[in-house]
Order: C-alpha cells, then sequence, then structure tokens
C-alpha cells in the first residue's frame, strides 16, 4: 500500500490554448485526455484515492465517464489544491496537472521511492541552453527546469499553503515553509501541454477515433393565445405562441436535447431549467449558441441536423428555407448540414385538433479533430 493520494489538477481555463476545446477534453482515442491522464496514473496501482480538480460544470459531465472523486477547482492553482486537500488523509500526497499528460511510469516510480527524502519530492530536467538573467548570463548548473507530479507530505503541504503567498507550485511553498525539497530525474516526455503546437511533442496522445455520435430530441408545447410564435428561432406570423417558461421555441429545444443527448450530456432542462427565473421568457436562439459553446468545449464538432416539425397549423412550408438559414447560421454549419421537414397529424390527437406542435430533432457530433486543426494553421 502506497499511503497516496494523487490529485490532478484541471480547473485552468485554457486561455493560452488558442482553441474553442478546452485542453483536457481534447479527445486522445476514445476518451477524453483528462481521463486518459487519469487512468494510466491509475494503471501504476501506487495509489489508493484519486482526486480530480475542475470547474463544477465540468465535474458534472466527468461524472458521467469515470467514479473519481470530484472537487471544484478556485480561482488559482493554489486555491484548486487548497479545497482538493481537504479531501486527502492519506499520510502522502501526489500533486499533477492534466497538462501533463504523457508521464512515463518510471518517472512515477522514482518520485515514490524516494518519498522518505524530503518532505517534497519534485522531478527536474537540466537546462541544456544559456540563461541570461537581466541581461547577464548565469550559470546553467545552477539552474533546474522543475516538473509535476511532485510529492508531499499532506500535512506539510496543508501547512504550507496556509498563507496568502501565490505559489506556482507545491515545492515552492514547501521550501518557503523551511522544509528540505529534494530533487529526482525527470523526462522530457512529461512536457506541459499548454499550446495546441505542443500536442506534437506528446506522443502518447492519439488522434481522436473517427466514430459518429447520434442523439435524438422530442418536445412539445400547447398553443397559447397572444404570445409570439418563434420556431427554429423565426417568427411565425399567428395570433398565438408556445406556452412555455422560455419563448416556447419547440423547434429549437427538440434540436438542443440531440445535441445533448449525442454528447451524452443530459437534457435541456438540466442545463436550462424552468424552474430557475434567468430563463423565463429566454431567447431559444441564445440557449443554442451556448449549447454550441459548451458542445464544441468539450471536444464535439457538429456533423449535421435533422428535424421534423409535426404540426396541423401554423402552416411551416413559407418558413423553411429561413428556418433553415437561422440554424445553420447559429450553429455554424453550412445550410446543406441542416435539414428541416414538416407534417400534419392528419387531424389525429392534439397535434391533429390544433392544439399544439411537436417537433423531433436528430443531431450527429463527432470528436474534434485537433491534427486536422494543426495542420490548417500551418497552411
Amino acid at each position: 500500500m502506497s499511503y497516496t493520494t494523487l490529485v490532478l489538477l484541471g480547473a485552468g481555463s485554457s486561455s493560452r490554448f488558442e482553441s474553442n476545446v478546452k485542453k483536457q477534453w481534447l479527445y486522445s482515442g476514445e476518451y477524453p485526455l483528462w481521463l486518459q491522464v487519469a487512468k494510466n496514473f491509475e494503471a501504476t496501482g501506487y495509489f489508493e484515492k484519486i482526486i480530480v480538480v475542475s470547474s463544477a460544470q465540468e465535474i458534472a459531465y466527468m461524472r458521467y465517464f469515470a467514479e473519481y472523486t470530484f472537487v471544484t477547482g478556485g480561482d488559482t492553482r493554489q486555491a484548486s489544491l487548497t479545497h482538493a486537500l481537504q479531501e486527502v488523509t492519506t499520510p502522502y500526497v501526489m500533486v499533477s496537472d492534466i497538462a501533463r499528460c504523457c508521464i512515463p511510469s518510471d518517472m512515477i516510480t522514482r518520485i515514490l521511492e524516494a518519498k522518505e527524502k524530503a518532505a517534497c519530492i519534485v522531478p527536474v530536467l537540466p537546462v541544456n541552453d544559456t540563461l541570461y538573467m537581466e541581461n547577464e548570463p548565469i550559470d546553467r548548473e545552477k539552474v533546474k527546469v522543475i516538473q509535476t507530479p511532485q510529492l508531499s507530505h499532506t500535512q506539510t503541504l496543508k501547512r504550507a499553503l496556509d498563507t496568502q503567498t501565490l505559489f506556482t507550485d507545491e515545492s515552492s511553498a514547501v521550501r518557503a515553509l523551511g522544509e528540505h525539497v529534494a530533487f529526482v530525474e525527470g523526462s522530457a516526455l512529461a512536457h506541459k501541454l499548454t499550446r495546441i503546437e505542443d500536442l506534437e511533442k506528446l506522443p502518447c496522445i492519439q488522434a481522436p477515433d473517427a466514430v459518429t455520435l447520434t442523439g435524438y430530441g422530442i418536445d412539445i408545447h400547447p398553443f397559447e393565445a397572444g404570445k409570439e410564435m418563434k420556431l427554429c428561432g423565426v417568427s411565425i406570423d399567428v395570433d398565438y405562441g408556445f406556452k412555455a417558461h422560455s419563448d416556447g421555441d419547440v423547434a429549437i429545444h427538440a434540436l438542443i436535447d440531440a445535441l445533448l443527448g449525442a454528447a451524452g450530456m443530459g437534457d435541456i432542462g438540466e442545463l436550462y431549467p424552468d424552474t430557475d427565473d434567468v430563463y423565463a421568457g429566454a431567447d431559444s436562439l441564445i440557449l443554442l449558441e451556448d449549447t454550441l459553446k459548451r458542445i464544441r468545449a468539450f471536444g464535439f464538432d457538429i456533423v449535421n441536423v435533422d428535424m421534423t416539425i409535426l404540426a396541423q397549423t401554423p402552416r411551416v412550408l413559407p418558413y423553411k428555407q429561413q428556418m433553415r438559414q437561422t440554424i445553420a447560421h447559429t450553429l455554424q454549419l453550412s445550410p446543406n448540414r441542416v435539414n428541416i421537414k414538416a407534417t400534419t397529424a392528419e387531424k389525429l390527437g392534439f397535434v391533429g385538433r390544433k392544439e399544439g406542435v411537436t417537433v423531433h430533432a436528430v443531431a450527429n457530433l463527432r470528436y474534434f479533430n485537433w491534427k486536422n486543426h494543426i495542420m490548417e494553421k500551418r497552411t
């Protein structure tokens, strides 16, 4: 038994990554990057517990992938780690960044085997280039490149972080406390993913699987007199609309559910609940834009969408082309990838009685292909 907990930090915003996709949600084969990293650590068998730190929104989705302990991060790396340490009960804690995603197992072993040598064990690399500080050369033999993961005595690290001073890593905090820090050999493979070009320096990350993920959505709304009707974001020229908490755009609601279904992200009621006053009278096109942002941030591209509007009234045909254009523009798709069909209910059921409208939607997603993105940036 190692008596060690692993903390994986991934609550950052990926602001330097220059992509719609958060780097922890890039897909490597069938797994998002954060999960591949966690599984690689788990496979060593060294850890009693694995804690993943991320944003609340991401954690809600992460729980569908694995049963690790998830902790909501803070505004800084140090705050995130402090939150995670509240869940650590083992004598030792190893802390790593999800962005350092190709850490070899022998490096982890070296760190753990040195755990009794100091309060904090740190992997390092030598500096091979000439270094200057304030226009003067410095002795590179006295300089080290610090990496993660770092292993600390849990109680020592908790004391070290109980301060208003911000530290960039665990070793700095422990050293400031006056405790000893020991160094072990790091690895060039443990390169940190900061910008999208760094992916080419990380051989453990594969191209995403070439799969198509399909989602289905359906929504139903009754009519309400004296309310504006919106379908697919288009105003329909009738004197009634839909009874709903938001603007009641039944077509967009079905489409959002289809998109979320393909991504395995739950349903529209979880993201935009009708019990929340924020969404009272909400423009469904804005909700669709937000859904697109979420879908992309979590590593997906939309392939195409298809909707069937089941309505005895209003008459949809005059608006179909505008609907297609509106949805395509909102989803940033070519119009040929948005299909909208309409049919009546042959006067059957509540639709046939002209009491409301039903819409069925299908959406197909694929994983964002970061390899293609890198090639496009070069050309």
